[in-house]
């Protein structure tokens, strides 16, 4: 009979033979000889164990248990059963064979090494059963190294749970091919140490002299959450050693259907960042959240619907959710339903730059705080479309600045870009424009209006990444504009802790920066987003130049050096406490934006943009060829005349 042919009656013989050896060996323990003599008068007590003990062990599912398989969770369970099964023997013969005139066990220490030794028997019988369904029982002794014809020597990365998992399916599964030659792991707890008899041999430093040395076919990831940086290490030090390399997906992306046959892992957006996401504190955020009510512009798209999930998260008294299309509201909003089903939501579809509309919405909800994230962010779709750009841009975010004025809205925080400074678009002069309105704003009523400035938002609609992944799936190539364009970038939770943090930490007229690190060659994000989808660029996936398209720049840069910039309570977060100085305020700012507003409703795109030019200075069609000299962040600024200082938050 094969191990695996093992039914549940054969379980029961064999716990049978158990439970009367145990008694039998406990006799013998204790009184150093066994006879029938001895044994006779004691054959009840055998009855009663095995009708307390089977019954028990049924219970506790020990006969329905995979012992190939079995974890902690079993073991537990096998000694639970073991236990109270000993304790209701102990019960049953000294107070229920009284009751019943059968004999009692002549010394209790007969019952304590009864049981001692049915929880031996019960767990040794299981372990027999899986080292004999692995086959360990007839390969003690074999070298873990010795790799039969054919299979492939595999060094794991992570000596952790996963990698532990892998080696041990690894092991007992010859069909895969697989043989774990050793792990490696850079912590240095674990060196010289062994799991599943598989030696952890050194640093993941130590990847190409150990390909050498053990003759190592593969490298496979045992580390499901390794994070973008560790698995392009691993993936060069692979490549130097002219090994192959792959990645094992965690259960989630297993159980989600995430896992694709040309990807073995898929990739996540913080993978891509090159370095530490950022999280903010959020107890400043939650004390002027919480029971509040809160309008979102935009909140159908990337940026907006974060910012109603996280501020959902913050229990307001009520969320309006403000934006243009309806699908992409009603499945937001549908969305939050179903996550927050307490929470008192309102949709409402309008377009910004509906003054009326807009002014009737805002004093109808009563909002304590907007968040304005509704704007046209595509640089080459605004440069052929200035008109509408400025009129979404600049005058739906005046319309929206008005009717929070008019409703005495505390705190408004605009969604702005690193393309505002020194722009070569017109979307970014839109954005530089809607922020001196913001600033102008918060200069007239004394409120705690400003704006919000970062980079590239990785994932979100319409930008690089998800452009990338279609153009991988499909083969290639993948389209970059030119080798050296440079981004900085975030991802969406970070940039939507920002906007959150921005209202607290702000006083009025404040543009608020991400320290978002080095910026990042956009080339070098489409490699480790091909290499990170288990392919190889250059030979699976193309990457393909096309050129600098009309607006855009090679680098960006985060504030204008007139503006000034000093960091915050909060280590990563920069703030430009006056904004740029000049002259574009008050009733000449409105004059200007109410000519250029005339000038976008007649199409006269030539006299728009020169008005532009004239409002925003630096605003040049020409993209820079050259990174700007770096700037040096002062520790403090000192604010203007009459302006007010950031009220720290600590981090």
């Amino acid at each position: 009979m094969r191990i695996r042919a093992i039914r549940i009656r054969h379980m029961l013989g064999i716990d049978v033979v158990c439970i009367t050896f145990a008694l039998v060996a406990a006799f013998t323990l204790r009184f150093e000889h066994v006879s029938w003599r001895l044994l006779e008068p004691h054959l009840p007590l055998l009855g009663l164990a095995l009708a307390v003990r089977l019954p028990v062990y049924t219970l506790f599912g020990l006969y329905h248990c995979m012992w190939r398989y079995a974890s902690v969770a079993e073991a537990r369970r096998l000694l639970a059963a073991g236990v109270i099964s000993t304790v209701l023997v102990f019960v049953g013969d000294n107070y229920v064979f009284p009751l019943l005139g059968l004999p009692r066990c002549s010394s209790r220490s007969v019952l304590v090494l009864d049981g001692l030794i049915n929880l031996i028997c019960l767990g040794g019988s299981r372990l027999l059963l899986r080292l004999a369904s692995e086959g360990l029982v007839q390969r003690k002794g074999a070298k873990a190294a010795v790799v039969p014809a054919g299979q492939r020597r595999v060094l794991i990365v992570g000596a952790s749970r996963a990698g532990a998992t892998l080696a041990r399916e690894m092991r007992s599964t010859p069909e895969l091919g697989l043989v774990p030659v050793g792990f490696v792991d850079d912590d240095p707890v674990v060196t010289t140490m062994r799991i599943h008899d598989v030696p952890v041999l050194g640093p993941i430093e130590d990847i190409p002299a150990l390909a050498s040395r053990e003759q190592i076919d593969e490298v496979i990831l045992g580390l499901p959450a390794a994070p973008g940086s560790t698995v392009r290490r691993i993936r060069q030090l692979c490549r130097e050693a002219g090994i192959g390399f792959r990645t094992i997906p965690s259960l989630y992306e297993l159980l989600g259907g995430k896992v694709s046959v040309k990807q073995l892992r898929e990739v996540r957006i913080e993978d891509l960042l090159r370095r530490e996401q950022v999280d903010t504190d959020q107890t400043g955020v939650r004390a002027y959240v919480r029971g509040a009510r809160v309008l979102v512009t935009g909140a159908g798209g990337s940026i907006g619907s974060e910012i109603c999930r996280q501020l959902a998260q913050h229990e307001p008294e009520l969320l309006v959710l403000m934006g243009h299309g309806e699908n992409s509201i009603f499945n937001v909003e549908r969305s939050l339903r179903a996550q927050f089903p307490t929470l008192r939501l309102e949709s409402a579809i309008a377009d910004t730059r509906d003054t009326e509309r807009v002014r009737l919405l805002v004093g109808k909800y009563r909002p304590s705080a907007i968040f304005h994230a509704a704007a046209h962010k595509h640089v080459p779709l605004m440069q052929a479309n200035a008109e509408e750009a400025f009129t979404n841009n600049v005058l739906g975010t005046q319309s929206v600045l008005r009717a929070a004025e008019a409703c005495g809205v505390e705190r408004f925080v605009m969604i702005s870009t690193d393309k505002a400074v020194r722009p070569t678009s017109v979307m970014g002069a839109t954005k530089r424009v809607a922020e001196l309105l913001v600033q102008d704003a918060a200069r007239r009523t004394g409120k705690r209006y400003v704006a919000v400035r970062f980079g590239n938002v990785l994932g979100s609609r319409g930008s690089a990444v998800p452009i990338f992944q279609e153009q991988i799936a499909a083969g290639g190539p993948v389209t970059v504009t030119h080798p050296e364009m440079r981004r900085y970038f975030m991802t969406i939770p970070e940039a939507v802790q920002l906007v959150l943090q921005a209202a607290a930490l702000g006083c009025g007229g404040e543009v608020f920066i991400l320290d978002m690190g080095e910026p990042v060659k956009v080339a070098d994000l489409a490699r480790d987003l091909i290499e990170l989808s288990g392919l190889v660029p250059g030979e699976d996936i193309e990457i393909v130049y096309t050129g600098i398209r009309p607006g855009e720049k090679l680098y960006e840069e985060l504030w204008i050096n007139s503006e000034g910039c000093a960091r915050t309570a909060h280590a990563k977060v920069f703030v430009s406490p006056n904004g740029e100085q000049g002259s574009h305020y008050g009733e000449a700012l409105e004059r200007r934006i109410a000519a250029m507003a005339e000038l976008a409703r007649k199409m006269e795109t030539a006299r728009l943009l020169l008005q532009l030019r004239q409002l925003v200075p630096d605003f040049t069609p020409e993209p820079a060829q050259r990174p700007a000299a770096p700037v040096e962040v002062p520790a403090r600024v000192a604010p203007a005349p009459g302006a007010r200082q950031p009220v720290p938050v600590g981090p």
